[in-house]
């Protein structure tokens, strides 16, 4: 599908959630008409509680608010918040709800792993921070280092309309199409202002439009290419087209997790050094923290901020969503936080800098490679029904259905 450019856009880049929380919460606290929010997780910590502080009192004002949260990644959240923010007008939806079996989470695959906040069709923010306190790096070593933005303009509602119609599913389509009617006569624009487009990702008719537009800036790069990316274990023409960039003389950084928050994220990521740093990219590996961002630049005209990792779960099975930037300012403004954790933060990896490679790792790294080429096709074989929610409106009931 091709991808819709809108200009009249303005953009702030926030980084982690000492920033990203605040603006939220404050736009929450000012909005008007109505609020829309999608993640992964929400967690019942400070975090997860200044939320509900601020969509319950938005919600007793008068605003309509919609929140979905994904069945696996929020599947522990108290039914006494939820049960919080229905019975104060909040209508709360869960993307594809299962019970656990024998203890375990069974929904792995086709997650809602988005991160949207829309509030009065006018102001939004992406990004690949979930509501808890981890992203907050006073919490800690294991804080997460992740980047949002805040977005005025006419790609708002592009978000707002894919969002919204994720809502159709449990059948709020009224309420879609009035709030399609009043942003279509309200649409602001910033003079002057930046050009960008909202694509996504889903099982339907965008199964691969995150990764068709990074290939197809990697393919035009003349200078410089700079991803950052957390979980970084990418199909096999995205990694061959990274390596002919380097090739033609890009300078092609990898910014990678080295304190991952799950072992087997960098073990996986390793697997494809060799390959990579052998025609002539480069690779950092983050050592301050776990790294949880999901951006890129290249030749300082073009950037990325979302919830897609490059990864088989983001680029073929998740529901995903990134925002696609042309402005040099901005570019450069992300591209100074990047560089800041290249040079204060990382750690250069290097051809012979990790343990010689046996024939065990040489047999493992041929079927990365073998998989790698494959797994597009073979994402059609994990489970792909529609879209399903479960919507919590007033009656807590259905979540004991759905736990059940």
């Amino acid at each position: 599908m091709p991808v819709k450019w809108t200009e009249g856009n303005a953009f702030e880049l926030l980084e982690n959630g000492e920033e990203f929380f605040p603006a939220v919460f404050e736009a929450i606290a000012a909005a008007q008409r109505s609020v829309v929010i999608e993640t992964f997780i929400i967690f019942d910590d400070e975090v997860g509680k200044a939320l509900k502080e601020a969509v319950v009192g938005a919600a007793q004002r008068g605003v309509q608010i919609d929140i979905t949260v994904d069945g696996y990644g929020t599947a522990d959240l108290p039914e006494s918040y939820i049960k919080s923010l229905t019975e104060a007008g909040v209508r709360f939806h869960i993307f594809d709800p299962q019970p656990k079996r024998l203890g375990f989470r069974t929904n792995l695959f086709r997650r809602l792993h988005r991160k949207i906040v829309v509030v009065d069709s006018e102001l939004a923010f992406i990004g690949g921070i979930n509501f808890g306190a981890d992203h907050l790096i006073k919490t800690g070593p294991q804080a997460k280092q992740d980047y949002a933005v805040k977005i005025r303009g006419p790609v708002v509602g592009d978000i707002e309309a894919d969002a919204l119609k994720l809502l159709t599913a449990s059948d709020l389509g009224r309420t879609f199409w009035r709030r399609l009617r009043w942003r279509r006569r309200h649409r602001y624009t910033e003079p002057g202002g930046i050009v960008a487009a909202w694509v996504s990702r889903d099982n339907d008719e965008h199964t691969d439009d995150i990764e068709r537009h990074y290939r197809f800036v990697i393919r035009a790069a003349q200078k410089q290419i700079t991803i950052a990316n957390a979980y970084f274990f990418p199909g096999y023409k995205l990694l061959r087209d990274m390596r002919r960039a380097a090739k033609r003389g890009v300078d092609v950084r990898l910014i990678l997790q080295g304190e991952p928050d799950m072992p087997w994220v960098r073990s996986a990521a390793t697997l494809l050094y060799d390959y990579l740093l052998s025609g002539g990219v480069k690779i950092y590996e983050y050592c301050e923290r776990p790294f949880h961002g999901k951006v890129a630049t290249v030749d300082g005209q073009w950037a990325t901020v979302g919830s897609s990792n490059l990864d088989p779960l983001s680029l073929a099975l998740n529901l995903e969503g990134n925002v696609m930037i042309r402005d040099t300012q901005f570019a450069a403004c992300l591209q100074e936080k990047l560089e800041d954790l290249v040079e204060n933060q990382c750690q250069l990896m290097e051809r012979g800098s990790r343990p010689k490679r046996r024939i065990q790792r040489m047999i493992v790294g041929v079927f990365v490679f073998h998989f790698l080429r494959r797994f597009p096709a073979w994402a059609g074989l994990f489970p792909a029904r529609k879209p399903q929610l479960t919507s919590l409106e007033g009656d807590i009931d259905k979540l004991h259905e759905v736990k059940s």
